[in-house]
């Protein structure tokens, strides 16, 4: 049975009520004065769901509710608008003012499309670009919206793979990069993989104006399994990805590598007690342009890893349950876990008993 369609007056109508209510005029006021917020999906211990906007010290400052679980968040510095996605295979995206001046908005996908959980604007903030699967056909679109015109979906183009997950826009403003997991899904089987013999992962560089390929690479065809999903950008315009594998379990690929234009991928060569750590799955990357430093996730194992972005040396690596969500945070990164934490870049932990916290997390710069 495929995932219905949310009815969007019944969503507005609904998710507005909770915005306003978990908006008070001191999380009002300390959001507007805060130089930098952060956004992170969440799941209430009570099996409720929703987007929560955080303070630099961890605090929940608000909430809107969602309809079933969200994955990412992106922002849009001009409208100041952001838009949490639904996790895959999930047919709704949610924008919202994080300050709460603003009832939310639902986009609802199209017959035949569903989310894959990421999306990113154009530097202009006309337009929002959205990784989606076109599950009867086994191939991925980026869906495009118009944000001038109450997100209507004006168009799609192909990202050259299967299963695109996390997308990015690179620095000359025209070009998106996209990681294609290469694994086939449908909403008819939930989140069942159904190629994993024949998996095949890519990198892609597309034009966002012509949706024109400009570039396609691949991993060895022995990795063939290893699933490219996460990406982020360092100062140098590196692109930064995160793999997981699907091959044995007892295997041990490396799973983080880089990407820079008009060279082939390049994974990086990690010692085995730190690959070990991450049981074969990176769920989240972060660089920090400040620090000149990039920090990756993994949920399944337990495990934070920072590296390096010049050298691609270990900087630091911390064991912490469930972790996942990150993004930059002074000299380090804030992360959240499974497990309800929130941990500042300085080292301090603060605890929300009544959330679990989603795969990701955007920092909101303010200024």
């Amino acid at each position: 049975m495929r995932t219905p369609l949310i009815d969007r007056r019944d969503f507005l109508r609904a998710a507005g009520i909770g915005f306003a209510a978990a908006m008070g005029p001191s999380a009002w006021a300390n959001t507007l004065a805060a130089d930098a917020v952060f956004a992170s999906a969440f799941v209430k211990r009570d099996g409720g769901f929703g987007v929560a906007v955080l303070s630099e010290s961890g605090k929940v400052l608000h909430a809107i509710d969602l309809p079933d679980r969200g994955h990412d968040v992106t922002f849009d510095r001009l409208s100041k608008r952001s838009v949490v996605f639904a996790r895959q295979p999930g047919t709704f995206a949610v924008v919202f003012d994080h300050t709460g001046r603003d009832a939310p908005q639902t986009i609802a996908s199209i017959t035949g499309r569903h989310f894959f959980g990421h999306g990113v604007f154009s530097p202009d903030g006309a337009l929002l670009y959205a990784t989606e699967n076109d599950f009867d056909n086994a191939a991925g679109v980026v869906g495009v919206y118009d944000a001038r015109a109450k997100f209507s979906r004006i168009g799609e183009f192909p990202t050259y793979g299967v299963g695109p997950h996390e997308l990015l826009l690179m620095g000359d403003g025209r070009t998106i990069a996209v990681a294609n997991g290469g694994i086939e899904t449908h909403p008819d089987y939930g989140r069942a993989e159904l190629n994993i013999a024949t998996m095949k992962p890519s990198y892609v560089l597309i034009d966002r104006v012509t949706g024109d390929l400009i570039e396609r690479h691949e991993l060895a065809a022995s990795l063939h399994q290893l699933s490219i999903r996460h990406m982020d950008t360092d100062p140098s315009g590196t692109i930064w990805f995160g793999c997981q594998y699907r091959g044995p379990g007892t295997d041990r690929p490396q799973l983080v590598g880089r990407a820079m234009r008009g060279k082939e991928l390049q994974l990086l060569d990690m010692p085995q007690d730190v690959l070990s750590g991450f049981r074969n799955y990176i769920g989240s990357v972060a660089a920090n342009a400040t620090a000149g430093t990039v920090a990756v996730s993994s949920p399944e194992g337990n495990s934070l890893v920072v590296i390096d972005a010049a050298g691609g040396r270990i900087v630091s690596s911390s064991a912490l349950v469930e972790v996942c969500g990150l993004a930059p945070d002074g000299s380090g990164f804030m992360a959240t876990t499974g497990a309800g934490e929130i941990v500042e870049g300085s080292g301090a932990t603060r605890s929300e008993p009544d959330y679990v916290w989603d795969n990701h997390m955007l920092r909101i710069e303010q200024g």
